[in-house]
C-alpha cells in the first residue's frame, strides 16, 4: 500500500507543480506514445539481453515486493522461535525422535503447526540441515556457524539479483531518454523551413524523451530497485535468526536461553516482547503434554 502511495505522491508532485506552473499536457500527452516506445522498448530489450530467463522471471517477481513489502512479519517470528524450542527440545530428550521430523518435515506434527514456515523451502532446509548435522556429530559451533554464515550470505547474493537488474535499468534510462532526445532533433532539422510554433512543438516533443529518461530512472525504477534491496535485506533476519538459536543450542546452553538470545537478534519492529514469548512457549509446551 506505502508503495502504491508513493507512486501517487511522484505523479501529482511532478505533474500537479508542472501544470501549476502553467504547462500543457497536451506535447507531453501527444509525445508520449511515441517516447515511452523507444525509452522503454530499449530498456526492456537491454533488461532481456543482460539476463537470462530465470534471472528475468526472478527479478519480475520481486517487483511485487514493492508493494507487499517483507514477507516475514512480527507472528512469524514469534513462531519460528516456537518451532525452534520445540525441535530443540526434542532433539536433547530423544534423539532419535528428531530424526523423524527432520527427514520428512512434510509429515511432522512439530512443523505441521507452523505452514508458513515450513512452505518455505530455504527456511526448512536451513533448520533440518544444521540439526541433522548436529546428530552426526558434526557440532563444533564456530565452524557450523561459519557454514551456516556462507550459506545465507550466498542466498543473499543470488536474492539480491534483481535489485542489480533494476539498478542497472535505472541507471540506462537516462542515457536512453538522450537517445530518443536525438532522434527527435533528428526530426525537427528535418522541418526547419517550418514556422517557429510548428518548430517550438517537435522540439517540446524531442525533449520529452529527455524527461521520460530521466522522470522513469529516478522517480520509478531507481526507488524500485532501493525498495527491493530494502525488502530482501529485511526478510534475511529471518534466516540468521535460525542460525542464531541453532548455534546458540550447540554450545550447550538451556533451550529458553537459546530462544532468548534468537529474540534479542530479532529486528526491532519485529521482536516479539519477553513475556509475548513466555506465553507462546507456555502454550506449546501444553499442547505437546
Amino acid at each position: 500500500m506505502i508503495g502504491i502511495i508513493g507512486i501517487v505522491i511522484i505523479f501529482v508532485m511532478v505533474f500537479g507543480g508542472y501544470l501549476l506552473a502553467g504547462g500543457k499536457m497536451g506535447i507531453i500527452l501527444k509525445s508520449l506514445p511515441f517516447e515511452m516506445i523507444m525509452i522503454g522498448g530499449a530498456a526492456i530489450g537491454a533488461f532481456v539481453i543482460s539476463n537470462d530467463v530465470p534471472a528475468i522471471k526472478h527479478t519480475l517477481k520481486d517487483v511485487g515486493k514493492v508493494f507487499k513489502g517483507p514477507k516475514w512479519k512480527a507472528e512469524d517470528y514469534r513462531d519460528l522461535l516456537c518451532l525452534l524450542f520445540e525441535l530443540i527440545r526434542v532433539a536433547r530428550n530423544n534423539p532419535v525422535e528428531i530424526e523423524e521430523h527432520i527427514e520428512t518435515p512434510e509429515s511432522s506434527a512439530i512443523f505441521g503447526r507452523y505452514p508458513k514456515i515450513s512452505a518455505d523451502g530455504e527456511a526448512l532446509a536451513l533448520i533440518c540441515d544444521t540439526l541433522r548435522s548436529a546428530s552426526m556429530n558434526y557440532d563444533d559451533p564456530h565452524q557450523v556457524e561459519e557454514v551456516l554464515e556462507k550459506r545465507i550470505d550466498a542466498s543473499l547474493h543470488h536474492k539480491l539479483h534483481s535489485t542489480h537488474a533494476l539498478q542497472t535499468i535505472a541507471d540506462g534510462l537516462p542515457a536512453l531518454g538522450i537517445v530518443a532526445a536525438v532522434l527527435g532533433v533528428i526530426k525537427t532539422m528535418a522541418s526547419i523551413d517550418q514556422p517557429p510554433e510548428v518548430l517550438g512543438k517537435l522540439i517540446g516533443g524531442a525533449l520529452v524523451g529527455t524527461f521520460l529518461g530521466v522522470f522513469l530512472a529516478y522517480g520509478l525504477v531507481g526507488p524500485f530497485a532501493a525498495k527491493v534491496k530494502s525488502v530482501i535485506e529485511d526478510d534475511m533476519h529471518f534466516y540468521r535468526l535460525i542460525r542464531e538459536v541453532l548455534v546458540a543450542n550447540l554450545y550447550q546452553h538451556a533451550t529458553n536461553i537459546c530462544i532468548e538470545v534468537g529474540r534479542q537478534n530479532t529486528p526491532g519492529q519485529y521482536r516479539p516482547s519477553f513475556s509475548e514469548v513466555e506465553e507462546a512457549l507456555k502454550a506449546v509446551k501444553q499442547s505437546a503434554a
